[in-house]
């Protein structure tokens, strides 16, 4: 009797694992992770996302249309975990002060312009609202027509010696987001 509750327990354990192993190896390839950094200006910046990809779906729009990303909802700027960004320093973010840490990253997407936050509230997974509360700063940016269609959602970082600018790019729209050293 006792052997037949240890081989139960034994294949339970073994399927749990084989889960978890699934869904770190395999399952999150869909929407692979990547850390980039960036250093010029003056600022040591680095952001960690997951990247979706496009597959043939309606990314931005009304919820009505059946957009993946709806206007005026809560989005984690990719996929699986909450998107995260470090400063290495204070910083200027579209203008607003921003002291130097790590900040969860998120974006209300609008046709026209974009609302980008971050909060403190960091290390949860993303598909779930951050507590608002914790906001450090909102600020407006506009969105604009990508020159192309983006199949996979990239992040990325451009700069000139006085400035640098963060983007995110997918399927045909751009949204910049100045940042400065303070």
């Amino acid at each position: 009797m006792k052997r037949k509750i240890l081989i139960g327990l034994a294949a339970i354990l073994a399927l749990l694992v084989g889960v978890v192993l699934w869904g770190v190896f395999i399952g999150s390839k869909r929407s692979p992770s990547q850390t980039i950094a960036f250093s010029q200006a003056g600022v040591d910046l680095k952001v960690t996302y997951c990247r979706p990809f496009k597959k043939g779906r309606l990314i931005f729009g009304e919820k009505d249309a059946g957009a993946l990303v709806p206007f005026g909802k809560y989005w984690r700027l990719g996929a699986n975990a909450a998107t995260e960004i470090t400063f290495g320093k204070k910083v200027s973010f579209s203008g607003k002060p921003v002291e130097a840490g790590t900040y969860r990253m998120y974006a209300i997407p609008g046709p026209q312009t974009w609302q980008v936050v971050l909060n403190s509230q960091v290390g949860k997974w993303g598909a779930f609202e951050p507590d608002h509360a914790k906001d450090v700063v909102t600020v407006a940016v506009p969105a604009h027509p990508a020159d192309s269609e983006t199949e996979q959602f990239t992040i990325s970082f451009a700069g000139d010696p006085a400035a640098a600018r963060m983007d995110f790019v997918w399927d045909k729209t751009a949204v910049h987001v100045a940042i400065a050293p303070l």
